[in-house]
């Protein structure tokens, strides 16, 4: 078995807390992100776009959630007002996957959000074969209309998830996976 195939049959979700640097170059992410592009999208259509949170950015998102999740919970203690502030620091890069849907005849809208997802999967794809670890996630923050304004998501756009990337510091147990036998039939 070739080195990428070997390394996809053991692809596992990495969390962000043991994810650090180095995180991938400018070039990777650049490839990273033509990976995640190739996906299936019926029209072309283009139902997707991303936005790089790296480096400050990181800070400027936790302190917006910070503030969100404060507002929310006033009697919350420091200790989690600062998790939630830490919550994009952990990686060195992450890829927020914006979905939106474009009115079309013969293009479902059902399509238009698979092929969202399909790009937040070719990024964990990618990044595994380049040797990150990975983990697409959402989360509250994902569904949060101040933090979708602060990102700059206009009103008929979505996060379909946020893929944190990084160097993994551990890298978890593999869990159990279903026997194809039990997901597997024949037509």
């Amino acid at each position: 078995m070739n080195e990428c195939l070997s390394r996809l049959m053991q692809r596992r979700s990495v969390p962000p807390r043991w994810l650090g640097e180095p995180g991938p170059s400018d070039q990777e992410v650049e490839n990273l992100l033509k990976i995640a592009s190739r996906v299936p999208d019926h029209g072309k259509l283009v139902p997707w776009r991303f936005i790089l949170i790296q480096g400050e950015g990181r800070r400027r998102l936790g302190d917006v959630l910070a503030a969100a999740y404060q507002t929310d919970n006033p009697g919350a203690d420091a200790e989690k007002v600062a998790i939630e502030r830490e919550r994009f620091m952990q990686a060195p890069l992450v890829i927020a996957v914006v979905s939106r849907v474009v009115p079309h005849v013969k293009i479902p809208d059902w399509e238009q959000v698979l092929s969202a997802g399909a790009a937040c999967m070719n990024l964990l794809t990618g990044a595994t074969a380049l040797g990150y670890g990975a983990s697409w996630l959402t989360g509250w923050a994902a569904f949060d209309r101040r933090v979708l304004d602060a990102l700059g998501l206009k009103p008929d756009e979505r996060i379909a998830g946020f893929v944190h990337i990084g160097t993994a510091k551990e890298i978890p147990a593999d869990r159990d996976r279903p026997r194809l036998a039990d997901i597997v039939t024949r037509f």
